[in-house]
């Protein structure tokens, strides 16, 4: 079979367009640890308030070095409303929804993880720099939606 030569440019075009793409996923998730907060944890959204971990949100020491904070997400809202961690130390951040699907967004940071109802997220990160850092929701979920936020106190220990 002959290809013209135009053929061959277009094809070797292709190849190459479609490995340099695969090398740049192949980078951002494996080497810069840009994977989905995982996890198929699931939990009765009915029950969210009464099942632990989520019967308690807010920040608990595992470790010396590793904190997890749990959190609900429902309506409109957070809960809690306020976190407060020490930077330098690994935290755990476990989320769920009561309600609809919401997400749980830290700019500037690797955190960004969709909230389903019926599903738990995971997603660890580590803040090098004590501040304020804003956490939004990125998912449309009603007219009240704009107020949906909350903040994370990182402080130096």
């Amino acid at each position: 079979m002959h290809l013209h030569k135009f053929e061959k440019i277009w094809l070797a075009f292709g190849i190459i367009t479609l490995l340099v793409f695969l090398g740049i996923v192949g980078v951002t998730a494996f080497a810069q640890g840009q994977t989905p907060a995982g996890g198929l944890d699931t939990i009765d959204p009915d029950k969210v308030d009464t099942t632990a971990p989520f019967d308690k949100p807010g920040v608990r020491k595992i470790d010396d070095n590793t904190y997890e904070v749990v959190i609900k997400a429902m309506t409109y809202g957070y809960e809690p409303a306020e976190i407060k961690v020490p930077a330098g130390k690994e935290i755990r951040f476990t989320v769920t929804s009561k309600d609809v699907v919401h997400s749980f967004t830290i700019p500037h940071t690797k955190v960004n993880m969709m909230v389903v109802p019926g599903r738990i997220s995971h997603k660890s990160y580590t803040f090098d720099k004590p501040g304020k850092y804003l956490t939004i929701c990125n998912e449309y979920c009603g007219t009240g939606h704009h107020f949906m936020y909350t903040e994370i106190e990182v402080f130096e220990e």
